[in-house]
């Protein structure tokens, strides 16, 4: 197993796949993520096909496709009992494994085949919610990073200290504390002290996993200052977007969509930015100290985020539904040391989704991929000797993907160059041209020039939904209104 390379998974939580220096942002710098991606390759079109946390991450830990894994939408306190998954596949194999950080799974201790994990899922709803819990189950008994915070800022600190909410908030601030406080520092210094009392004799899966840039907006000061009142574009409304507030939705600070206050609405696309940047610098810190246990050059690395954030765009501020902003994801293989032959500073446009982490990460293993697997590898796209060979044919033409979103429910399928919605709830349709028309701003579907297209993407999506159980379709056509899960069966609780 000594010959094995080592596998580092890094994922981040919330972040827009434009939101890299390597893809021209006009302003974001990433300067460790662009290095990354120098040393291995880049992929275009990367999608979260359930584009929010839990099930983003089934596909992470599976490998499945939602209807695999069975988590079509977002619910809390469903089990996590998968027979196969990647920690526990490279358990098996030899490697010592280890999560730092956020994990998402339930009950929120599960090692799901991990060694050990030092936990922080951020401000985790229903652990945290005192009424509902038994005291296993209490956020206190669960999560490593807030004893260890309290150790070191007073027995009060909380993760609500600074008065901003834990998701889709429009308000921002800077972090209060010494900055080696903040939970993206904690879980490089956590993976830090892994490298130290890791098994020598074995190869390590570390999966380093941050909460941010998911909010609370609350990035150190100086990386708030990068970006505080610099020239950024504004987010791009499509013509097909609501442009009336008559609610005034976006007064509130935690709103999903609306019209946010200019002011506000810029010191958040701000922050944002900044804890980008802020985990850049410390994955730079974490790369740093690869070097000094003279492990880099035997190291595999992997990026990630499990869905993106709107941030904005159309005037919505959330993940779960269909837009680019939301299901659109970095997607980096590193390969520093030649361990796997990659071809440096490959850019790869073929569409991938988190279900091929699993099979890509057991393959630069030299792990056996389980049946159970849906996804792929992605390293035979990536080869020295691939290019125009056999691994460019036969890889998929498109993903399909989903979320139960109550009247918003919906399904998309996509190429990377062409995407078309359902809306499984009101039947509305939605075509874009993604090559000519990237930011989603023109909705092709009632356009004649379009209507093939339109055609051939809906019978695609008419597939993709053959057989399941809410009855999207007969076989033949889309059938609206038929009442959406959040879990399929074969994974709900007795």
């Amino acid at each position: 197993m000594a010959e094995h390379p080592n596998l580092l998974l890094i994922t981040v939580d919330q972040m827009r796949a434009d939101c890299l220096s390597y893809w021209n942002h006009p302003v974001v710098e990433t300067p460790n993520l662009d290095q990354l991606a120098r040393t291995g390759a880049a992929f275009r079109h990367a999608y979260s096909a359930t584009p929010t946390c839990v099930p983003a991450r089934a596909a992470i830990f599976t490998g499945m496709s939602q209807r695999s894994h069975g988590r079509v939408g977002y619910q809390e306190k469903v089990p996590w009992t998968y027979e196969h998954t990647l920690p526990g596949e490279l358990s098996r194999a030899g490697y010592h494994t280890q999560c730092v950080g956020k994990m998402h799974v339930y009950p929120a201790r599960s090692l799901c085949g991990f060694h050990n994990v030092v936990l922080h899922d951020g401000y985790l709803h229903h652990n945290r919610y005192r009424h509902t819990n038994t005291v296993a189950e209490s956020f206190d008994s669960c999560d490593d990073y807030l004893p260890w915070l309290r150790e070191r800022a007073g027995a009060d600190a909380d993760l609500l200290d600074l008065g901003l909410d834990c998701n889709a908030s429009t308000v921002a601030r800077p972090w209060h504390l010494p900055e080696q406080l903040h939970p993206t520092n904690w879980t490089v210094t956590q993976s830090i002290d892994f490298l130290r009392r890791r098994d020598p004799a074995k190869p390590f899966f570390l999966w380093m996993s941050f909460v941010r840039p998911h909010s609370p907006l609350d990035p150190p000061s100086a990386y708030l200052d990068l970006y505080d009142g610099v020239d950024f574009p504004d987010p791009v409304v499509g013509e097909w977007a609501d442009h009336d507030d008559e609610a005034r939705s976006g007064l509130n600070p935690v709103t999903k969509e609306g019209i946010v206050p200019r002011r506000r609405l810029r010191k958040a696309m701000a922050a944002y930015y900044a804890l980008i940047t802020h985990i850049d610098h410390q994955i730079g810190r974490f790369l740093n100290a690869l070097e000094e246990y003279g492990l880099s050059r035997n190291t595999v690395i992997l990026f990630a985020s499990d869905h993106g954030e709107l941030l904005g765009d159309h005037h919505l501020f959330r993940k779960s539904l269909p837009y680019e902003g939301s299901t659109k994801v970095p997607f980096l293989v590193s390969d520093p040391g030649g361990c796997l032959d990659i071809r440096h500073g490959t850019v790869e446009d073929r569409v991938v989704e988190l279900r091929d982490i699993m099979p890509t990460l057991l393959d630069a293993a030299g792990v056996p991929v389980p049946d159970s697997v849906d996804g792929r590898s992605v390293l035979p796209l990536l080869r020295a000797d691939a290019a125009g060979g056999p691994a460019a044919g036969g890889w998929r033409d498109a993903i399909h993907g989903e979320h139960e979103a109550g009247p918003l429910s919906h399904h998309y399928v996509t190429d990377g160059r062409t995407k078309y919605i359902w809306f499984s709830q009101s039947g509305r349709e939605q075509l874009f041209d993604l090559a000519a028309d990237p930011s989603e701003t023109i909705d092709r579907i009632a356009d004649p020039a379009y209507a093939e297209q339109a055609a051939r993407w809906r019978s695609r999506l008419v597939e993709e939904l053959a057989g399941r159980e809410e009855g999207y379709t007969d076989g033949r056509v889309l059938i609206p209104g038929r009442p959406p899960r959040t879990i399929l069966s074969h994974l709900a609780s007795p």
